[in-house]
């Protein structure tokens, strides 16, 4: 009883472990008027630095490495995408230090991701904005075309982050009415059209691609209806 008792003593003295749980399909009504807030303060006609940088490659993924807006592999199995990222960097005055668009690409999936992080980040760190499609025939469709954005994210310092994503019913998730949230996916879309345009991607991705031999596959079957 004396050892029960001491290992008792020994779990007691461990710093107690805090759980945040994430409604992503029903943000509170103080983080949606946090979400509405922050896609506010992003540049309407971005203006940018000389610095830049555009990368390409190709990863090899398992489920340990997931992309996100990808569906998570089961145990075992191996996958693999092409990406394509450009990073440009905002006027040292301006409330955003840098902004990364990034695309990949695998067997059934097209996922963008826009992140743009804070210069001095006292509570909001970076928005995340992102959009993914299964039903287009190359990767220029998809950029010619206006996809709606499925998911926002905002990291916070030393805060749990505020998550706002697309939920059906289909995928497993309680049925939840998101007619409230459409101002935002709206105002995100908008924001990750003009960034498309603002970064060039709609022809430089396809370009950083077909240097890597994406472009010859087949279309893949439709899914979620996108435009």
């Amino acid at each position: 009883m004396a050892a029960i008792s001491m290992v008792a003593a020994a779990y007691s003295q461990q710093p107690p472990v805090k759980v945040n749980v994430l409604n992503v399909c029903a943000p509170s009504a103080d983080e949606k008027k946090e979400l509405t807030s922050a896609l506010a303060k992003l540049p309407g006609k971005p203006v940018f630095g000389k610095d830049y940088e555009v990368s390409r490659g190709h990863s090899t993924l398992d489920q340990n490495t997931p992309i996100p807006g990808m569906e998570k592999l089961p145990p075992g199995a191996i996958s693999a995408a092409d990406y394509v990222r450009v990073r440009r960097e905002f006027p040292d005055s301006t409330f955003f230090s840098n902004v990364q668009y990034s695309f990949s690409v695998d067997a059934k999936d097209m996922v963008e991701t826009l992140v743009l992080r804070v210069r001095d980040p006292k509570d909001l760190m970076q928005i995340s904005i992102e959009d993914t499609a299964s039903a287009v025939v190359s990767t220029a469709a998809m950029l010619s075309t206006s996809t709606p954005v499925s998911r926002v994210k905002l990291e916070r310092f030393g805060k749990a982050s505020v998550v706002l994503a697309r939920c059906s019913a289909a995928e497993g998730n309680p049925t939840t009415d998101q007619s409230s949230y459409e101002p935002i996916f709206r105002d995100a879309s908008s924001i990750m059209e003009r960034y498309r345009d603002a970064l060039g991607v709609r022809k430089m991705v396809p370009h950083e691609l077909a240097a890597l031999g994406v472009g010859r596959a087949a279309k893949v079957s439709t899914s979620g209806g996108k435009k």
